[in-house]
């Protein structure tokens, strides 16, 4: 199975996230927390930028307008990697032991 590098922005912080496993659900197995509610594509709660890189969707229609798609905004609740990303999340965190 394929895999692909994620680095979260501004922070710097990278993990990887295997093809077709969830954007948010990847990070939380790296220890990164994005800002997330529903899960499901709806709330807007995990709402970000993809700043480079491709994503596809879990689901046919996801909360985000045509306008936010084409700006590059995307919601990793149901997003997956295409190919190395650059995410911008500002509001993302760090999990510390």
């Amino acid at each position: 199975m394929s895999s692909y590098l994620i680095t979260v922005q501004p922070a710097g912080w990278r993990f990887e996230a295997e093809e077709g496993r969830a954007l948010l659900l990847a990070a939380e197995d790296a220890g990164i927390v994005l800002p997330a509610s529903c899960r499901n594509g709806t709330c807007r709660t995990c709402l970000c930028r993809v700043a480079a890189g491709e994503v596809a969707y879990l689901i046919d229609w996801p909360g985000l307008s045509p306008d936010e798609k084409r700006a590059g905004d995307t919601l990793p609740c149901v997003a997956v990697a295409r190919s190395d990303l650059a995410l911008w999340a500002p509001a993302a965190r760090r999990i510390t032991a």
